[in-house]
């Protein structure tokens, strides 16, 4: 016998051995998750660069044309908003057969229930018809992304998923 130290039951060698493999495996994940991660903030960081940019030109393009439409002798006006989100507020107590069919046409077939629409003639004439029993407005980034955040769901592997953040819509998509 060898007198080299005490005798390891070879189940705690294999252990020890597994352990190993999986914190070099751990590390490694870490670190490609840590570089994947500078990326994405370098990526953030120039788009929010970019949008400043964009953003700045627009007004500085918005000032140009209200100093043009000055000089002219006019008036320059806002272009109007292309998308509308509307509330259904009220039941369908004492409620024309005709509104009820534009509701059920927008898809607002409950009160609290929210669509998106395209701003046009037949829109808005049908938005006229339906306005005691709908509220309306034209939405921003802040308040669509606090929508989607707050009542979105999305279909991942068959299953219902709450919007929470980015980075389940990042994993869908990468798996794709």
């Amino acid at each position: 016998m060898e007198k080299g130290g005490p005798i390891v039951p070879e189940s705690v060698l294999k252990k020890q051995k597994r352990s190993e493999e999986w914190a070099l495996v751990k590390k490694q994940e870490l670190e490609s998750a840590k570089k994947k991660k500078a990326e994405q903030r370098k990526l953030i960081y120039n788009k929010a660069k970019q949008y400043s940019k964009d953003y700045e030109q627009q007004e500085k393009e918005l000032i140009q044309l209200k100093r043009e439409a000055r000089l002219k002798g006019g008036l320059y006006v806002n272009p109007e908003p292309k998308l509308l989100f509307l509330i259904r507020i009220r039941g369908i107590n004492a409620m024309h057969p005709q509104t009820k069919k534009i509701l059920q046409l927008l898809r607002l077939r409950q009160i609290f229930n929210g669509v998106f629409l395209k701003v046009n003639k037949a829109t808005l004439n049908m938005l006229h018809r339906v306005e005691p029993y709908v509220t309306y407005g034209y939405p921003n980034l802040k308040s669509v992304k606090e929508l989607i955040y707050k009542r979105g769901y999305g279909k991942v592997n068959k299953q219902r998923i709450a919007l929470t953040d980015n980075s389940i819509i990042e994993h869908v998509f990468l798996i794709i």
